[in-house]
């Protein structure tokens, strides 16, 4: 716990590089002028003299005084500037602390010329549609917390570098969802995915996220599927969180934030270890970062597709019927994006979100268990999509990899890769621009079906396209 005599050394740790930056503010051109932080920030008592002040340092007294001339002489329209300068600061502070120690780059402004026509706006358009079929496509199935395997199969498509920055130019990257429990990096994957979104958008790329069920069982308080170091990375954030909300309150100009805990009650009947602290508390923070309109749902999850198409593919996370293009996919879309932002559950969430059959739940399509699924359904179904030639699934893991169904109609891209899932080998799916679909793996089982599939004529089905330093690649008719 961050309690208020750690909050204050924070504050004075910090208090140099916020000083620096108000200081540019105020006179960009004069590298040595300096004015504390404190005399701009604080609110004292006007009844109480500045000697009287126990909570400022003799240091920061003496600068008080010799710096008071100059405050009076300050702009009076720069000085409105500050409350927002320091928002802008904390924010990037506690992005920075709880994210594993990421700086996320700013949106880009105007459109990269390379970037696909109908994604012009996808910082502030959640689109459902995209028209235009990529270069390159890149699917990437369930992550479930486990951020060392989520950069493993970015780096089998050659998407980041060592450094997990984004080095894969103009693709397309799409999620499929399920970032959320089994595992202890939640919160660092979603910023991760954030901070490649915005590079990918300055070179003409994009990296689409997706909802999947526990998105929408987390925005629901279902955390049957939490693990416990889950549960402590927003325990973690929750105190990062108070950090940031405390330091904007000594800024005049900043209006109070809101308790984010409001109305989650501090002990919860329903919990077993009730007597564990920590555990209680991941529990509360987990609530409160993530029910509709909280920190981290509206932030991340609201921004989130449940139905997409791009070219001739179709993804959700777990399946669709008839009925959920008849109602409209975008209304989908935009009805779950409004719940999570705390508009109220509608009958969209009701009946397409959290049914058995609904788009984030339904396995019709890809369970492998099955001897077949029902191919004339999905031909069906993907004749009511104009143009859509395949559907591109997560929710159920493949043991056996990647795979296709019904002449690879029906694509399945779950392979659990996750520590708390099943610990597969990562693999993900690429689509080339002429609809030429690949599997890239990580198995070394395939290393030996190389030559085998080199002196064979015949390239149906899954054929082997394994070059011999390197991954698998399997090779999909579509």
């Amino acid at each position: 716990m961050i309690d208020n005599n750690r909050l204050a050394r924070l504050l004075q740790v910090f208090e140099a590089p916020l000083c620096y930056i108000i200081k540019k503010l105020i006179n960009p051109s004069d590298p040595y002028s300096f004015v504390p932080i404190v005399s701009l920030l604080s609110k004292p008592n006007p009844n109480t003299k500045l000697s009287q002040t126990k909570t400022r340092t003799p240091k920061l007294q003496k600068y008080l005084l010799m710096e008071k001339e100059k405050l009076n002489n300050i702009n009076s329209a720069t000085c409105q500037q500050v409350p927002n300068l320091l928002s802008s600061f904390v924010d990037t502070f506690v992005d920075f602390s709880v994210s594993g120690g990421l700086f996320l780059p700013n949106y880009q402004n105007t459109p990269h010329p390379n970037a696909p026509v109908d994604n012009q706006n996808y910082e502030n358009a959640l689109k459902t549609r995209h028209p235009t079929q990529p270069s390159r496509l890149v699917a990437i199935g369930d992550l479930h917390g486990d951020l060392e395997k989520s950069k493993e199969a970015l780096r089998l498509a050659n998407l980041i570098n060592d450094s997990g920055d984004w080095t894969g130019g103009s693709t397309t990257v799409v999620q499929v969802g399920d970032v959320l429990d089994r595992g202890g990096d939640e919160i660092k994957i979603l910023y991760f995915l954030e901070r490649l979104h915005r590079q990918a958008a300055r070179v003409g790329g994009q990296v689409i996220t997706m909802n999947g069920n526990h998105e929408i069982m987390n925005v629901c308080r279902n955390f049957r599927y939490v693990s416990k170091s889950g549960l402590e990375e927003f325990r973690v954030w929750a105190e990062w969180y108070r950090v940031g909300q405390v330091m904007k309150t000594l800024c005049e100009g900043l209006e109070n934030p809101k308790n984010i805990f409001e109305g989650i009650p501090k002990s919860l009947c329903r919990v077993h270890h009730d007597d564990d602290e920590a555990f209680v508390e991941g529990i509360r923070a987990r609530i409160a970062a993530l029910r509709p309109s909280g920190p981290i749902s509206a932030r991340f999850l609201s921004k989130n597709a449940t139905v997409l198409v791009i070219g001739d593919s179709v993804f959700v996370h777990g399946g669709l019927k008839p009925e959920h293009v008849y109602y409209g996919l975008e209304k989908i879309n935009e009805d779950v994006r409004d719940w999570i932002n705390g508009l109220g559950e509608n009958y969209t969430v009701k009946h397409f979100a959290r049914k058995k059959d609904a788009v984030v739940w339904m396995r019709d399509f890809s369970d492998d268990s099955k001897r077949k699924c029902d191919c004339s359904a999905l031909e069906l179904l993907l004749n009511t999509i104009p143009g859509a030639r395949r559907m591109i699934m997560g929710h159920t893991i493949q043991k056996n990899g990647i795979n296709g169904a019904c002449e690879n109609r029906a694509i399945r891209i779950d392979v659990g890769m996750s520590k708390g899932c099943g610990n597969g080998l990562p693999e993900v799916l690429e689509i080339s621009e002429n609809s030429g679909l690949r599997i890239l793996t990580s198995n070394p089982q395939y290393q030996n079906k190389y030559k085998a599939y080199l002196d064979s004529e015949r390239k149906e089905g899954l054929g082997l396209l394994i070059p011999e330093q390197g991954p698998k690649q399997v090779e999909v008719r579509a």
